[in-house]
């Protein structure tokens, strides 16, 4: 069967059974069915793009926020205090995936201010060298982190934990230590009273990340050594200059470094939040493409509706010459319209909302004064969105294919029409 047409008959009558006539109110019908199901795989895809696009938001946004204050690869000698970390720092700084080093030293403590009373990771740090491996500095909101020199017994705190204590600048704290210097040891008698040590803070940072605005506490190196009675650093800090290549980078100074060292990388301080965080992401993505396959094969039904409402017009196609693959073509034309109106649709909304999604969160906080995230549970307060053009990709594809699908059996079940007995009661 042959047209002078541009495009084939079989897209043309597709393309018309999509609009749907409203010549009878069946025809309304089957038109409001129709848009339905565009609704549905619109919302399913915006949806999809939105929460996913919240989900690659936060996992970057609490990254860069730990990445401000976690360096890129710790390394710690086996036997405890790392007496030669300045060998150390040369061999790492060999490597030319090596950015810079600085060493430090951690300790578990209590800092006491009034009658308030709360725990502290003490770090202590040289602050021009720990100013090359963390963005602590930068994120100073009261007083200065070189403020930090030996002998000064200064701390700088985080901005939760400085509250929690109701300090400031100039302010004094005292820091409790367990009798050996090092709270929790074996060794410490339980009934021994805990050494103690003034310090003044001298500046409060912000890195936007709960746990360590919550938690840590900066000091001169030396000081800390003089503090807790330690004899040389933990170890050393490295930044790298891909933070990507960490695992690499680490197992390669696993192999060139000498000593009894243990290297961990940033991706493994935090393993299991990135874990749980990963497989929410494709649980959500999951879940919510079940929602899209739902509204897709709504399709089914049109369709269906669609063949026993248009089983005229197939018999006489047929009898003008169509074959049952054209006829089947027609409503698989029809089906992947509405998929791709669907899909269209949701992917300009799901992009508008995921780029926006921030101010409009908002808006709405301040609208009902309610608050959706609590920086102490989700670490940060505010929604962030980052909008990746592959999972767009992917939710758009995934949309029409589940509709082109759902037109499959429809499609079929109309070229098995007879003409004779589709004709007979017309």
């Amino acid at each position: 069967m042959s047209t002078t047409h541009k495009f084939p008959y079989e897209w043309q009558i597709g393309l018309r059974y999509t609009r749907a006539g409203k010549q009878s109110g069946r025809n309304r019908f089957i038109s409001f069915i129709s848009m339905a199901s565009v609704t549905g795989i619109a919302l399913g895809v915006a949806a999809l793009i939105v929460v996913l696009s919240v989900m690659n938001g936060f996992t970057k946004e609490v990254t860069n926020r730990m990445l401000s204050v976690v360096s890129h690869v710790e390394v710690y000698d086996v036997h405890g205090a790392m007496s030669g970390w300045r060998s150390s720092t040369r061999e790492a700084l060999r490597n030319p995936a090596v950015a810079a080093a600085a060493p430090f030293l951690d300790a578990q403590a209590m800092l006491l201010s009034g009658e308030v009373m709360k725990p502290v990771l003490l770090r202590g740090v040289l602050p021009q060298d720990e100013a090359r491996v963390s963005d602590v500095s930068r994120h100073m909101r009261q007083g200065s982190f070189d403020a930090l020199q030996p002998g000064s017994y200064k701390v700088v705190l985080g901005s939760a934990l400085a509250k929690a204590l109701d300090v400031g600048v100039g302010d004094r704290v005292t820091l409790l230590l367990a009798s050996n210097g090092v709270p929790g040891m074996p060794g410490a008698a339980s009934d021994a009273l805990p050494r103690t040590r003034a310090l003044v803070v001298a500046g409060i940072f912000e890195a936007g990340h709960f746990e360590f605005d919550s938690s840590l506490g900066f000091m001169h190196l030396n000081d800390a050594e003089g503090a807790l009675d330690a004899p040389a650093p933990t170890g050393i800090r490295l930044r790298l200059k891909d933070l990507h290549q960490a695992p690499q980078v680490a197992e390669e100074l696993h192999r060139s470094m000498s000593g009894d060292l243990v290297l961990r990388d940033w991706t493994k301080v935090n393993y299991i939040w990135f874990a749980a965080v990963e497989s929410q992401k494709r649980m959500m993505f999951i879940i919510l493409t079940m929602i899209v396959a739902v509204a897709a094969f709504n399709l089914v039904s049109t369709l269906v509706m669609t063949v026993r409402d248009k089983q005229a017009d197939i018999a006489i196609l047929r009898t003008l010459g169509a074959s049952p693959g054209s006829i089947m073509k027609i409503f698989m034309v029809q089906g992947t319209l509405v998929g791709l109106l669907g899909a269209a649709l949701g992917v300009v909304s799901g992009i508008l909302l995921a780029l926006n999604v921030g101010a409009i969160v908002s808006s709405i906080e301040q609208l009902f004064n309610v608050r959706f995230l609590s920086q102490e549970v989700y670490l940060i307060d505010s929604i962030p969105s980052e909008l990746r053009w592959g999972d767009v990709s992917w939710i758009g594809g995934v949309a029409v294919l589940l509709s082109f699908l759902a037109t499959i059996y429809p499609s079929w079940s109309a070229s098995r029409v007879k003409p004779a007995e589709a004709l007979r009661y017309e």
